[in-house]
């Protein structure tokens, strides 16, 4: 148990929480670009099957296994054709978008929901409810925004390396999508050396802190 302790992200007792929140995030996730791909004519994936909240869909096992040792990871990419597109740039961005704003949206509706079971007196319940109720929505909201974070890196085959693909002009992103194929070993070294992820990602990684804050505001301005 201490072995798999050190090995994973989050606490054992915490891996039932964990494992539904992974498929609700990467779920919506994938969805939403699915989904903002097909309503803006494109139906490569909506024939594969990518268009629906089945979570069997949508998660890769690598990046769910990532998620649970590193604390971030993927679900499967979803197939977007900008052929089809009327406005490929744009509509190109907000596909791409719509996935990691789906994670923010997560969190944001989790706190919500948080706060409405208090006002409605989640204190009368038994310690053991309250600590699981608490664990989850913690859980939900902190992941969501890591997802959120995480998925906004300008690294392939990150969100964040399409949208700016995508804003580039022609000439600019014919020349990084010569170096597309580093992404990848890119990353992998910001993820487990750790000199390098001190200075690259944990730097990226803390402003979860930053939005978690600006949504525990807004929420409880919401809520007079």
């Amino acid at each position: 148990m201490d072995v798999l302790n050190q090995v994973l992200a989050f606490r054992l007792e915490q891996l039932p929480f964990v494992l539904i929140v992974i498929g609700i995030a990467f779920t919506v996730h994938e969805f939403a670009h699915a989904y903002a791909a097909y309503k803006f004519g494109d139906p490569t994936a909506y024939k594969e099957g990518r268009v629906t909240l089945n979570p069997m869909a949508h998660l890769d096992l690598f990046g769910t296994l990532l998620i649970l040792i590193a604390g971030f990871g993927w679900a499967k990419p979803v197939p977007v054709n900008r052929f089809y597109f009327r406005r490929p740039r744009l509509m190109g961005v907000i596909t791409t978008a719509a996935g990691p704003l789906s994670n923010l949206l997560i969190a944001f509706v989790g706190l919500l929901l948080l706060m409405i079971l208090q006002r409605l007196g989640i204190s009368s319940l038994s310690l053991g409810v309250q600590e699981a109720v608490y664990t989850f929505f913690f859980i939900l909201v902190r992941l969501n925004i890591v997802l959120f974070v995480f998925n906004l890196i300008p690294l392939p085959p990150l969100d964040g390396y399409r949208i700016i693909e995508d804003l580039a002009p022609s000439r600019t992103r014919a020349k990084i999508s010569q170096y597309e194929h580093w992404g990848i070993f890119a990353f992998l070294l910001m993820v487990f050396i750790p000199p390098i992820r001190r200075y690259t990602l944990e730097p990226i990684f803390g402003l979860t802190d930053k939005i978690y804050v600006g949504l525990v505001d807004l929420v409880l301005m919401i809520f007079g």
